[in-house]
């Protein structure tokens, strides 16, 4: 009998996510394959927000509140 199934491994043992059809210490042979989906790179915001290349003014940072809610900041340099 052959049959592929989906299985989380938990840092000790593989889990399986559907019940299997097996007597307790029936000997299998397992094959790991990770699926394509799992080897996707995380990325950090900031990582994102860079490749972005926005434009915008050189004071964002010094006026955000004026940029965003349109308010005008009484420090005003």
């Amino acid at each position: 009998m052959s049959k592929t199934i989906e299985a989380v491994f938990d840092g000790e043992v593989l889990r399986p996510d559907e019940p299997l059809e097996l007597r307790p210490n029936t000997r299998v042979r397992v094959t790991i394959e990770e699926p394509a989906t799992a080897k996707r790179e995380s990325r950090s915001f900031l990582r994102t927000a860079r490749s972005l290349d926005l434009q915008g003014p050189p004071d964002w940072s010094e006026r955000l509140e004026e940029y965003l809610y349109g308010n005008q900041t009484d420090a005003q340099d």
